[in-house]
C-alpha cells in the first residue's frame, strides 16, 4: 500500500537529479562547452531571450566558443549579456562572430570550482531529503487514516530510505565525475 506514496515521489527525485546535472553543466571545466552559455539571457526585441534563440553556437577549438548571431544587430546585445554574466569572460566581437576564448584554469580556480560542485551536490542532497520528508509524511497520514497497519508504515520507511540512498549515490557519482573533469588539465 505504501508503494504508491513512494512512486509518486520518484518523479520528484528524478527531477532533482536532472536539475543537478543541469547546474553542473554550467560549471566550467578546462575545455569549452556550449552549456556554459545556458542561463544567459539577452534583452532583445522587447523580451529576454536565451542566446540559443538568437545565434548559432559552435566549439571550433577546445578553448574557444563562437557565437554567430542570425541578426547581426543582436551581436552587441549578446556581447553585453555575456559581459554582465558571472562567467568572467571577455567576448571579442568582429561584427559577424563573437569569440569567447577560455583561459586555462589555474589550480586555485580549479579548487574553487570543485568546492562549488560540492556545494551544488549538497543542495541536491537537501532537496532529496525534503522529498523524503514529504513522502514519509504522506505514509504516516495514510497509516493514521487506516489505509494500512503500523508494520507496513515502518516497512514503507525502510523502502523509502533505500530509494533515498540510491539517489544520493547517483548524486555522489555525478559529483565525482564532474570534479574529475574540473581537475583534469
Amino acid at each position: 500500500m505504501f508503494e504508491q506514496y513512494i512512486s509518486v515521489e520518484k518523479e520528484r527525485f528524478e527531477h532533482t537529479i536532472v536539475n543537478f546535472k543541469q547546474e553542473l553543466a554550467k560549471v566550467r571545466t578546462g575545455r569549452a562547452s556550449t552549456s556554459l552559455l545556458d542561463g544567459i539571457v539577452v534583452d532583445m526585441y522587447g523580451s529576454k531571450m536565451p542566446i540559443e534563440q538568437l545565434a548559432t553556437v559552435h566549439i571550433p577549438e577546445p578553448r574557444t566558443i563562437t557565437i554567430s548571431p542570425w541578426d547581426k544587430g543582436a551581436a552587441v546585445q549578446i556581447e553585453a549579456a555575456i559581459r554582465e554574466s558571472d562567467l568572467g569572460l571577455n567576448p571579442a566581437n568582429d561584427g559577424q562572430v563573437i569569440r569567447l576564448n577560455l583561459p586555462p584554469l589555474t589550480e586555485e580556480r580549479r579548487e574553487e570550482l570543485v568546492k562549488m560542485v560540492g556545494k551544488k551536490a549538497e543542495e541536491a542532497r537537501i532537496a532529496i531529503r525534503k522529498i523524503r520528508e514529504d513522502a514519509w509524511s504522506a505514509i504516516q497520514k495514510a497509516q493514521e487514516a487506516g489505509e494500512f497497519g503500523e508494520d507496513e508504515k515502518f516497512q514503507g520507511k525502510d523502502v523509502l530510505q533505500k530509494v533515498v540512498d540510491e539517489y544520493n549515490e547517483k548524486i555522489e557519482e555525478i559529483r565525482k565525475k564532474k570534479e574529475e573533469d574540473v581537475r583534469t588539465v
